[in-house]
């Protein structure tokens, strides 16, 4: 598993996983929808799964004495950790945001620890759905991504009209002002996201293993 693991960040990551992670520097532009900043992370994943599929990975790292759902694991920590790096390096860039700008983003959540929350649970919905789709067929990446963009950006708009169009939640989460309910939000977001992956991973190993390659 470590040598899988090791294999993932040393040849399947494609370059702009890591060059994507500077979108979290996107949190300083005043007036825009914060998501589109961590929504480049999952193109940076699709491009891993295509690369993958132009240097036929999952054939040749099935030759290897290794269990499918290990191959599975291996791939779903090392999204995983992409996604959790983006996190942490754009929370200094939701810091400083708040300290230079306070002033209200009108085109969305401000950069505050509820945002986090809601992305939290924009990865998992994204890995729930774009993994195991994959794992089907092991090659087929454009349909998985489209579908999970797609309900990715369903939920995330749908929290956040819910948020924008009630007061009292309006209040206390979309503001660049520390509330109790934002950390509510964020730890919350943090165990739906452990959730979805511990899904995605059952969904998407059974789904390898019945693959007859």
């Amino acid at each position: 598993m470590k040598n899988l693991v090791y294999k993932e960040w040393r040849l399947a990551i494609h370059p702009t996983g890591y060059i994507f992670l500077l979108m979290g520097a996107m949190l300083l532009i005043p007036h825009y929808p914060y998501y589109v900043a961590f929504f480049y992370q999952t193109l940076g994943i699709f491009f891993i799964f295509m690369s993958g599929n132009t240097n036929n990975d999952v054939f040749f790292t099935t030759l290897l004495p290794v269990r499918k759902r290990d191959v599975v694991k291996a791939r779903l920590s090392t999204v995983i950790g992409l996604e959790l790096f983006q996190i942490i390096v754009a929370m200094p860039f939701a810091i400083l945001r708040g300290k230079i700008a306070p002033a209200e983003n009108m085109a969305g959540m401000d950069a505050n620890l509820a945002l986090f929350g809601l992305v939290f649970i924009m990865f998992g919905v994204f890995n729930v759905v774009f993994l195991p789709m994959f794992y089907r067929t092991a090659y087929k990446t454009g349909t998985p991504f489209m579908l999970a963009t797609s309900v990715m950006t369903t939920v995330v708009l749908a929290a956040e009209l819910v948020i924008q169009f009630t007061p009292s939640l309006k209040q206390a989460l979309d503001t660049s002002t520390y509330t109790s309910m934002q950390m509510i939000v964020l730890i919350v977001g943090m165990l739906i996201f452990a959730f979805l992956n511990l899904a995605a991973y059952r969904l998407s190993a059974n789904a390898f293993e019945r693959l007859d390659l």
